[in-house]
């Protein structure tokens, strides 16, 4: 992997894969990571060559998805740059968004604004876009939550967008995208994507439809309506406001800890609590899977709280 000449340290880059891994350091990375580092990172083979015990690895700290923003802080020579997540804020790690590193190769300069325009989301799993309507695959795995900028009209059913690090425009199916919304969403709206991501195999400092963990789970779900909040559990409970336990609706957050230690673990209520039941559909450590369930007795025994965004 070479440096690339357009980054520099101090300035914004994007990225220009539909997935890149955020890493906690150059060399904490493992052999079965192999298919993540690359120019064009396999994601959902990195993901499929994992067994449970390298799905919760610490090394992995964060997913940055195509066209996302960061701030460039260090350029190695390697072809590791160390960046903050500017749209993932980690207030305790740093002010700016959530700091790590990533293969330079999986970045590139930002391209010049263009006219005012509402962005497009993926509203799909995955999409693939291609070199022409219908035409050739020129990046697969794009993944729910994903911004895009229009470039243009649909063409039979095809919607042309702006990729960075591409002069020419791709094109999306157009039922696979949507414009983002102006107005905040319903909470019962966000819980309905999260749904869509059940069973989705849990993968420690996941944020994408290959793989996810419990805040990653809260963070895209939310993203898809174009809010913003913290990545990590104990950031989003700082950012969100407490509610009086069975006062929870569905969409609302639990937050889970135990005794004297920060909160650990986070989940979306998913139905109106009942006769002291409650629910919650949540990325699980111990199952390593996305789940629908009543909370056992060890989560009641380490919820700290209800709160709603």
């Amino acid at each position: 992997m070479g440096v690339d000449v357009e980054l520099q340290t101090g300035r914004e880059a994007v990225v220009r894969v539909p997935v890149a891994t955020l890493w906690s350091a150059p060399d904490a990375v493992r052999a079965v990571d192999r298919p993540a580092l690359s120019d064009t990172p396999d994601t959902a083979a990195w993901v499929a060559g994992m067994d449970r015990e390298q799905q919760v690895g610490d090394c992995v700290l964060t997913q940055l998805l195509l066209g996302e923003r960061v701030l460039v802080t260090e350029l190695r020579a390697d072809g590791w740059a160390h960046v903050v997540a500017l749209a993932q804020p980690a207030a305790k790690l740093d002010v700016r968004g959530y700091p790590g590193w990533l293969p330079t190769a999986q970045l590139t300069a930002p391209a010049e604004p263009g006219p005012p325009a509402t962005p497009l989301v993926v509203d799909a799993g995955h999409t693939t876009l291609r070199a022409a309507p219908g035409g050739r695959p020129a990046l697969t795995g794009v993944v729910l939550g994903t911004l895009l900028a229009p470039a243009g009209r649909p063409v039979d059913g095809w919607r042309p967008v702006h990729v960075p690090g591409r002069a020419d425009p791709l094109w999306a199916p157009e039922g696979d995208l949507v414009p983002l919304p102006a107005e905040r969403p319903e909470a019962k709206e966000v819980l309905a994507v999260a749904e869509r991501l059940r069973d989705l195999v849990y993968v420690w400092g996941g944020l994408s439809t290959y793989g996810i963990d419990c805040s990653g789970l809260v963070h895209l779900a939310w993203r898809r309506y174009g809010v913003t909040l913290p990545r990590d559990a104990d950031d989003q409970a700082e950012a969100t406001t407490p509610l009086a336990l069975d006062q929870e609706r569905p969409g609302d957050l639990y937050f889970f800890a135990r005794p004297g230690r920060r909160i650990h673990h986070v989940g979306i209520v998913s139905t109106e609590p009942h006769g002291g039941t409650r629910r919650m559909l949540h990325a699980c450590y111990v199952k390593r899977l996305v789940v629908e369930e009543q909370l056992p007795p060890e989560r009641e025994a380490t919820l700290v709280g209800a709160h709603r965004i």
